[in-house]
């Protein structure tokens, strides 16, 4: 279990400069709206032991150079619970978010839904799902960190509902509350880390780490996406629409490959740089998401946001060379619709033998997977860029790819099918795989001349 913060603590962490927000009032009934025996001795304990009236605060503060709405909780009163007046407050909290286009940062620490106001305080949940919804409609970015714990619809709306959810280590983290589970549930799987593994969270952040790691997420989905110098590779298709980004440069061996197979020899090579060595040049700094959401994670699968040319916010989602997993697909869709719905451009990197095929796979839903990533790059509401930087495995690595908008390495193919399994299919030995690739026409240039790319990257002045 990881120290339980006060709100006021957790602010203090997390930002500099809040200021409270006016509190909305509302009038209840001695013991509330169900006359619950007790439940005005309980608030005025609990008011006692905190120093607070209801067991959220809400304000605004300072997290690096960004202004944000801080929403925080206090599970010293009443556990943390969501009664009507803590709705309330939400709702103020995201009203002034989107009167002065504030991110949202929430800090989660709640058993639940307050039992002493009944099903009115269990009706919270989807008046704070709606304002997190009008957030997500106007753009603004929605990070959470989970405190412990986090359980309940506290975590099944500004929890999971966020756009980037971090945690703190060892925060007890799940819907079911540690006194409502199952006698025999591994206390294991309702941890920050397990959740992290099961792609409901992004990461786990070190308390001393919070407030460096909060300013960085806030920075990249805060700076404006317009064009702010240099050159892009294309223009614009609509009035304020941000320019699509240029790809990175080449980081492999020079010269074009001779024939097909030595396309796929260099795109094959363990010598060539991987995904990580081109987000690591094209980027100043980055900060990466994790997770389907859907109870998955691929590690073969990079996706996040990070500081591009001129200085912009550009996503990326970048296979690492590995058989992308339906986990990995999801991943990028989720991480191409946020970058759409903030007015991001995304760089997609391009690199594995195919999709996972295993039957884990198909149980895990490997053609929906890539049916979803499919749609989310064809109606991706800014520019995608894609480079080819290894293997192009076939409808696996087309996913990823951006219509009109892909490039290539000379250390890269891309291929309907890899040379060995066409030339099986064809009932050809296996020595005419080579000459299987030549006819395949899979090389860099092959590809230009075919017009399924717009060309091959250069390599960067040494």
């Amino acid at each position: 279990m990881t120290e339980r913060f006060s709100a006021r603590e957790a602010i203090a962490l997390a930002g500099d400069d809040f200021r409270e927000l006016p509190v909305p009032m509302r009038e209840f009934k001695p013991d509330g709206p169900l006359s619950w025996q007790g439940y005005d001795d309980s608030r005025r304990r609990a008011l006692a032991r905190t120093g607070e009236d209801e067991s959220v605060v809400c304000g605004t503060a300072v997290i690096g150079s960004t202004r944000v709405v801080l929403i925080a909780f206090e599970f010293g009163f009443l556990g943390g619970s969501l009664g009507e007046r803590t709705g309330d407050r939400v709702e103020a909290a995201y009203t002034h978010a989107r009167a002065h286009r504030l991110p949202v940062v929430s800090l989660v620490a709640t058993g639940g839904s307050r039992m002493q106001e009944g099903m009115l305080a269990l009706t919270q949940l989807q008046r704070v799902a709606r304002q997190s919804a009008l957030a997500r409609e106007a753009g603004l970015p929605q990070i959470a960190v989970l405190r412990d714990p986090t359980t309940g619809g506290g975590w099944a709306t500004l929890g999971a509902g966020a756009d980037v959810t971090l945690a703190l280590p060892g925060a007890q983290v799940g819907f079911a509350g540690s006194r409502v589970r199952p006698p025999d549930a591994d206390p294991a799987a309702y941890t920050a880390e397990a959740q992290v593994a099961a792609g409901a969270v992004d990461a786990v952040v070190q308390e001393e780490d919070l407030r460096e790691t909060l300013a960085l997420w806030l920075t990249l989905l805060t700076t404006p996406a317009t064009e702010t110098g240099g050159e892009a590779e294309s223009e614009p298709e609509a009035e304020g629409e941000v320019e699509a980004v240029p790809p990175p440069n080449a980081l492999g061996a020079p010269g074009l490959p001779a024939t097909g197979w030595d396309a796929v020899r260099r795109a094959r090579s363990p010598e060539r740089p991987r995904a990580a060595a081109y987000l690591d040049a094209y980027f100043s700094r980055r900060a990466a998401i994790s997770g389907d959401r859907c109870g998955g994670s691929d590690d073969g699968m990079l996706c996040g946001f990070g500081s591009g040319p001129a200085g912009r916010t550009v996503a990326y989602a970048a296979q690492c060379g590995t058989a992308t997993r339906p986990a990995g697909y999801r991943t990028a869709a989720r991480l191409i619709r946020l970058a759409s719905r903030l007015g991001f451009p995304v760089l997609t990197l391009v690199d594995t033998p195919g999709a996972a095929n295993d039957a884990q796979a198909e149980r895990q839903g490997a053609g929906s997977a890539i049916a979803d990533l499919f749609a989310a790059v064809a109606t991706a509401r800014t520019p995608v860029t894609t480079l080819v930087i290894g293997e192009g495995g076939s409808g696996g690595a087309l996913a990823l790819a951006a219509p009109g908008n892909t490039w290539a390495t000379p250390d890269s193919y891309f291929s309907v099918i890899a040379p060995e399994l066409a030339a099986a299919i064809l009932k050809r030995p296996a020595s005419e795989v080579h000459d299987t690739a030549d006819q395949l026409r899979i090389r860099p240039q092959d590809l230009v001349e075919l017009g399924v790319i717009r060309g091959i990257v250069e390599h960067a002045e040494r």
